[in-house]
């Protein structure tokens, strides 16, 4: 007589990148802790754990989650895109180039969820997607200028520790076609016109 199966495990069959993989989990195992310690995918991040940091971030049909708050078992059946199904062979994604070529990154922990995210981001953005900045969110008005702050905005749910911001705004920018902006530069101070007085006429204009 064959044993019951477990009523705690389900063998199940998650499509990872074009590959479709087999595998029998708890059905309390997240989809990140499958991808990192089953199928050996660790370019997703571990990071909170939580659904805050962004770290985990992959594509479920083309839209962007946060991998450690989807159980495997809600993921079959589902186009799952990780950060090593981005590039086409050799040739990296638009994204990965522009984080590359702009040093949108520091340690590269964050980097990998910072792109899919990315991707995900432009593709929402291009659908006419309003964001929490958008000023005029009517259907008709079609996508908003993609501009620094609807970059931060969008991104906000992936955290960079290292602060790498800038460059990522930029980079995101790129990728999407959108203009990029550089940093703003101190003014050089000379004789007549020296940082100390500029802080000092600051202040006389305050008071």
């Amino acid at each position: 007589m064959e044993p019951a199966p477990s009523p705690t495990y389900s063998t199940i069959t998650l499509n990872i990148n074009g590959e479709k993989h087999a595998l029998s989990v708890d059905h309390r195992t997240t989809l990140l802790d499958a991808l990192r310690e089953r199928l050996d995918l660790t370019g997703t991040k571990k990071g909170c754990d939580q659904g805050q940091c962004g770290a985990c971030t992959v594509l479920i049909d083309g839209r962007r989650a946060v991998s450690c708050l989807q159980l495997a078992v809600a993921a079959e059946g589902h186009e799952i895109t990780t950060i090593e199904g981005m590039a086409e062979g050799e040739r990296l994604h638009p994204v990965q180039q522009a984080f590359l070529d702009l040093d949108g990154y520091q340690c590269g922990y964050c980097t990998p969820g910072q792109i899919c995210s990315a991707v995900a981001m432009i593709e929402e953005h291009a659908a006419g997607w309003p964001s929490a900045v958008t000023d005029d969110v009517r259907p008709e008005a079609g996508p908003p200028p993609l501009t620094p702050e609807e970059i931060r905005e969008r991104m906000s749910g992936n955290l960079c520790r290292c602060g790498a911001y800038v460059s990522i705004v930029q980079a995101v920018a790129r990728a999407a076609g959108a203009p990029t902006t550089q940093p703003a530069q101190a003014v050089p101070a000379t004789a007549d016109n020296s940082g100390a007085d500029n802080a000092t006429a600051g202040k006389e204009a305050a008071a």
